[in-house]
């Protein structure tokens, strides 16, 4: 069952320091990984947030072995654990072609 993983990083996270994640991830070749299926960043009241779509908390948790040291390296750090909650629907725009 796909689920929902809600990060949200100790309010003083930066965008640049995401971006820096986002680029490691991308020269590591890591990202994207095997079941990911979405990811969103966002800010809301000042805070930044993410949201990842996942086909398994497995799969999930493989990746979060290998990104947690990137993390680290940026000093991009998270106000807890994730929140994780099963996927009841998943509805999606058509791909126009």
């Amino acid at each position: 069952m796909s689920i929902l993983v809600r990060y949200a990083p100790v309010p003083s996270s930066t965008t640049e320091q995401y971006d820096e994640v986002v680029r490691l991830l991308g020269e590591a070749g890591v990202f994207p990984a095997d079941g990911f299926d979405f990811h969103v960043a966002f800010r809301a009241d000042g805070q930044l947030f993410v949201d990842e779509i996942w086909d398994s908390q497995e799969q999930f948790e493989a990746f979060g072995q290998r990104v947690m040291p990137l993390l680290a390296d940026v000093a991009l750090e998270h106000s807890g654990r994730p929140q994780l909650c099963e996927i009841h629907n998943i509805i999606r725009r058509p791909v126009v072609r």
